[in-house]
């Protein structure tokens, strides 16, 4: 919470100040919160945006004092990608989860012909944000862009659960934006400007002057001057340390003036005198990074880490995650105050009356369909068994007259005889056996 709310609720009229006659103990509920959030340890997530072989993952490694696990990347990348690597570090007893996202690719797309530099952002030609793939007009920061909203609408998505689990979820918003500008100590590329204004709104971007011991002093100043002055005549919202908290105030201002840093980055020791510091050895002497009189990278460890870490995270929950979940939730048809004055828990209860009558309208259908189908079931049930009982009847009947056919073979033997003999060879009352054979042999 800012000091100034903290102002604003001391001093509201229903708040009556009394004094304490002795010890009551809530002066320990700082050192309580200190204690639970050591336990519960702490996030940072980190966007780095520049061009390939910039020295994003050098400058990473030196910012943290240890080696990261790096990827090469190729300057002929189709498109831009965003690689996240999440580490878990520990200083002392402070556990900290580092996000860091690198963009992969990023202005590598473009033709060297469209990388022209700018001084005016509203003059920028709309080919100048793309490359282009067949018919289609891919927008390079389009992907940096998506990738930040669906960090947000993650943590919305969990915040609007029945059940949410915040104090456990892994929070990846980002909370700064390093964006490495290219020391060519002239202006900045159009598409850094494109860039940075499209982002300004939902991440904390802190422009840093990338290799900057290949540039002079001079140039380096007169860079950084004009780097300042095309952010602001564009609109573009850069971070600024804040100054409200008189601890800090003095030294953020300072900060601010020098805006943006020119950083280098190095893993390498080189020994110097009768120690051995971070370094960069070329044939004409060393640039030590820690050196402020070489480059700004001790300024910059000191307001990104230890100075203003939380107040990024604040900004980023407070701010950039506000208008994205405000954005949302108006788009769901959400407001604090609608047309009719209806406040929200209206709107929610009529939103929730209406998710109810639907879901009433589907359980009687559903109810209906399950009694059709039951029904079916029955009445191919019935037809099943009627088939099964007609066949056996049939069965039956059929049997029943293959049995009495053959009973009245075997009781009546003489139309066996009838089949086998000639009828004139039949004794008969009136004739003799032996008129009949002469008969018989007449006829044969």
């Amino acid at each position: 919470m800012a000091s100034s709310d903290v102002a604003r609720q001391l001093q509201d009229k229903n708040a009556r100040p009394l004094s304490l006659s002795g010890h009551v103990g809530f002066d320990s509920l700082p050192d309580q919160l200190v204690n639970k959030s050591t336990s519960q340890g702490f996030c940072f997530n980190i966007l780095c945006i520049g061009e390939t072989g910039i020295g994003k993952s050098t400058l990473m490694d030196t910012l943290f004092n240890t080696n990261f696990e790096n990827f090469e990347s190729s300057h002929f990348e189709p498109k831009v990608k965003l690689r996240a690597q999440t580490y878990d570090l520990q200083e002392s007893n402070v556990r900290l989860k580092l996000t860091i996202v690198n963009t992969v690719g990023f202005g590598d797309q473009m033709n060297k012909q469209e990388r022209q530099d700018c001084s005016s952002f509203h003059s920028l030609p709309h080919v100048l944000c793309g490359w282009q793939s067949g018919d289609a007009t891919v927008v390079i920061y389009q992907h940096v862009v998506d990738y930040i909203d669906t960090q947000f609408e993650s943590y919305l998505q969990e915040e609007l659960k029945i059940k949410r689990s915040l104090h456990n979820y892994h929070d990846s918003r980002i909370h700064a934006c390093l964006y490495f500008i290219a020391p060519s100590g002239h202006s900045l590329k159009s598409l850094d400007l494109v860039t940075m204004k499209k982002l300004d709104s939902k991440v904390n971007i802190i422009p840093v002057i990338a290799k900057a011991d290949t540039i002079s002093k001079s140039e380096l100043h007169k860079f950084k001057i004009k780097i300042m002055s095309e952010l602001v005549s564009n609109g573009v919202q850069i971070y600024q340390f804040p100054t409200d908290d008189e601890t800090v105030a003095k030294i953020n201002t300072a900060m601010n003036g020098h805006l943006p840093f020119a950083v280098v980055g190095s893993t390498e020791e080189v020994k110097i005198g009768n120690k051995m510091v971070k370094a960069r050895q070329y044939p004409w002497g060393v640039v030590q990074v820690e050196n402020e009189n070489h480059c700004d990278f001790v300024k910059l460890r000191e307001m990104l880490i230890c100075v203003n870490m939380e107040d990024l995270r604040e900004q980023t929950h407070t701010r950039h995650y506000e208008l994205y979940r405000r954005c949302k939730l108006e788009e769901m048809g959400f407001k604090d105050t609608d047309p009719e004055s209806k406040p929200l828990q209206s709107r929610f209860e009529q939103l929730k009356r209406l998710h109810h009558d639907e879901k009433s309208k589907l359980d009687e259908k559903r109810k209906m369909l399950e009694d059709e189908i039951n029904t079916f079931s029955k009445k191919k049930a019935a037809t099943e068994l009627l088939q099964a009982q007609s066949f056996n009847t049939n069965a039956n009947i059929k049997k029943d007259k293959d049995r009495k056919k053959q009973t009245n073979t075997e009781l009546c033997p003489l139309r066996r005889m009838d089949s086998t003999f000639p009828p004139f060879l039949l004794l008969s009352p009136s004739s003799s056996p032996s008129s009949s054979l002469i008969s018989y042999a007449v006829s044969i």
